[in-house]
């Protein structure tokens, strides 16, 4: 019985090992048909770019499906966005290869010194850019790149060889544009109805997360469901331009989008000062048998604190609120404003976030440094492949350097390449010799293609699949006339690892990214760029100040696994605690530009502010405090009592968060 009875355990965890073993692949065997249409309709278009290539007798037809894995994304919108910025790029990237190939001619030092420093400017510039028109301006130097190397044994073909490379790309972007045309139909219909449902989901989330907020004591806690929110705003806030494409041109759709999420930003700055006004920690939480706008402003009337003249925090609740209850129904106008498209609507409204000049700089001299030293790895080695090589280097560092983490993102890209070398060694060394029909090559090429799309939509493989999708067609190189043999082989997957390994190992050596160093860097910009807002001629908005804030706190959340968590925590703090302060000094600049304030209040808020932009208002804010609340026991109209009322909300808001947060906020 003692035998059977710790048998039984035994093969009951054999079969839980097993079972979860086998639930790890259920993408493969059970995936979700939208998956799967993904992964069939993209593995299709690039089969067809391949089979067109090889119809027409390009030299090179593995390049038309990488162009199709590339600009291949999960809504026609993106793919649309990518494919237009790739062609820009590939026909901007053909002229410079053509350029450098003959204002250097047999002078190999000096052109490929141009060449890195050009594309390192290429990649330094697209590190200050947002969505795919990074992409573009790094496919630039990168396609100049790969141009001038398969043309320098032969330099006189360099203008055949750009027409050959930009063919393979129109190509690749047709074949997609065609099926995706195919397996979408009713895409606006369908786009702007799924716009709309994300627009009512986030709003919502953005209401009911308030009074949730507000009850929140734990300083660590609140901050993790802010960011969790912030992260989700600001990833719907990137995937709006695809959206606005996909309904067609002369429409405004994006534009009140982007306003309806800035303002559920706004909302939460407000909520985050109200919380320090007063916490709200046994509130019920919104009622959502109503509108969440009017339940949220609702909610707002039955939980403001008891009025009481000699408290402060209770007086600067009403004004806040009422801002707060304004924003809310802002975005619900912006939200209605998308359901249709309103004819002579000239609406325009744009969400951007600042990069840091020096990460740009960085980013440049790295790409320019690995440039340069696989060009004298090359010479000194001779290697036959060494042209492949440097084009594979430049290609891999232009897809990674719009990366937030190059080096983070650059080792699932490696482990992705050392499957699609292996997978390539069995199609080219066995597989394609087999076959002499196309509806054979399409059958062979299917299979692997179609798990490498399934996998590109698992956020946790997506890593793996870039790599594989866009260099499994590259390294299997199948061709009209002939086929690799094993030396050929050997030798372009080698250069194709070894790249990957030297790109690697450059952003290792080469100024390496450190995020615990970029952390601090945000914070200094973000410190400096606070006590800019106090100046009278700076004009950022609030929805500005906000949206670049979040943009930023969001890419340091992306990768907060790499840094202690008091870290990330601190950083957390201090951000968020900066977006509230910004609000309210951006608050009161504009009410000193406008005249909202009686004179004498305006003095002395012009005092604190010019105390503010020197980083001196710490002393100064209690005294304004102090003088404003005897200000306001004088006798005033109406407007004026309205202001110094709400002046004072926003002091005692700025103060409470100066008290809070680090001390060397100003």
């Amino acid at each position: 019985m003692g035998g059977q009875s710790t048998a039984f355990p035994l093969h009951g965890s054999v079969d839980t090992g097993l079972l979860r073993h086998i639930r790890r692949f259920s993408w493969i065997y059970a995936p979700s048909l939208a998956d799967l249409g993904f992964a069939v309709r993209t593995s299709c278009a690039a089969i067809l770019s391949l089979l067109i290539a090889m119809w027409m007798e390009l030299d090179s037809p593995q390049w038309a499906p990488l162009t199709v894995w590339v600009v291949a994304q999960s809504s026609r919108g993106e793919s649309l966005s990518k494919a237009r910025w790739r062609i820009v790029g590939t026909l901007a990237g053909g002229v410079a290869a053509i350029t450098l190939m003959a204002a250097f001619p047999q002078a190999p030092v000096m052109f490929f010194t141009c060449l890195a420093l050009w594309i390192g400017l290429c990649c330094a510039l697209a590190t200050l850019l947002d969505q795919y028109r990074a992409y573009g301006l790094v496919l630039t130097g990168f396609t100049s790149a790969i141009i001038a190397t398969g043309a320098i044994l032969q330099p006189d073909d360099v203008f055949a060889v750009s027409v050959a490379r930009s063919s393979y790309i129109i190509l690749g972007v047709l074949c997609e544009a065609v099926l995706a045309v195919l397996f979408m139909p009713n895409m606006v219909e369908r786009t702007r109805a799924q716009l709309q449902a994300r627009l009512d989901d986030t709003f919502q989330a953005t209401c009911a997360a308030i009074p949730q907020l507000l009850g929140m004591t734990a300083p660590v806690a609140r901050q993790a469901a802010t960011g969790r929110l912030l992260d989700r705003i600001m990833a719907f806030s990137g995937q709006i331009e695809f959206a606005a494409l996909e309904l067609g041109p002369r429409n405004r759709v994006g534009d009140h989008a982007r306003r309806a999420l800035a303002g559920m930003l706004v909302m939460l700055a407000h909520a985050r000062a109200l919380q320090i006004l007063s916490p709200r920690p046994h509130a019920s939480p919104l009622p959502t048998h109503e509108a969440p706008e009017r339940a949220l402003a609702t909610w707002l009337r039955d939980h403001a604190p008891p009025p009481d003249p000699d408290n402060m925090a209770a007086r600067a609740w009403q004004p806040v609120a009422m801002a707060l209850t304004h924003e809310a129904t802002v975005v619900h106008d912006e939200m209605l404003a998308c359901h249709a498209t309103r004819h002579g609507d000239r609406f325009r409204f744009s969400l951007t976030s600042r990069r840091h000049a020096r990460e740009a700089v960085h980013n440049g001299i790295r790409s320019s440094v690995a440039i340069m030293a696989a060009a004298v790895i090359w010479e000194i080695t001779a290697w036959h492949h060494g042209p492949a090589f440097i084009s594979f280097v430049a290609l891999i560092y232009g897809l990674m350097a719009t990366r937030e983490n190059p080096l983070v993102a650059t080792l699932p890209f490696l482990k992705g390449g050392l499957w699609c070398t292996a997978t390539a060694a069995v199609m080219a060394l066995w597989v394609i010799p087999a076959i002499t029909s196309p509806e054979m090559l399409l059958a062979a090429l299917l299979v692997p293609m179609t798990i490498g799309g399934l996998a590109a939509r698992r956020p946790r493989l997506a890593g793996y699949a870039f790599s594989f999708n866009m260099f499994l067609p590259v390294l299997i190189g199948p061709m009209n006339q002939g086929r690799y043999d094993e030396v050929a082989f050997l030798n372009n997957a080698l250069a194709f690892v070894a790249s990957i390994v030297f790109v690697l190992l450059t952003y290792r050596l080469v100024i390496p990214f450190r995020l615990d160093v970029h952390i601090r860097r945000t914070a200094a910009a973000i410190n400096r760029r606070l006590r800019h807002l106090a100046q009278t001629r700076d004009h950022t908005n609030a929805t500005t100040w906000l949206g670049a804030c979040a943009a930023s706190l969001v890419r340091i959340l992306h990768q907060a696994t790499a840094v202690p968590q008091p870290t990330v925590n601190a950083c957390l703090s201090q951000q968020i605690g900066a977006m509230t302060v910004g609000l309210y000094i951006i608050r009161l600049r504009d009410m000193l530009r406008t005249g909202a304030l009686p004179p004498r209040a305006t003095r002395m808020i012009a005092l604190f502010l010019a105390r503010w932009q020197r980083g001196q208002a710490g002393p100064t804010t209690a005294y304004v405090l102090a003088w404003l609340h005897h200000e306001q026991t004088r006798p005033h109209d109406a407007r004026d009592r309205a202001g110094l009322a709400e002046a004072l909300a926003c002091l005692h808001i700025i103060a409470a968060s100066l008290h809070e947060h680090d001390p060397d906020v100003p």
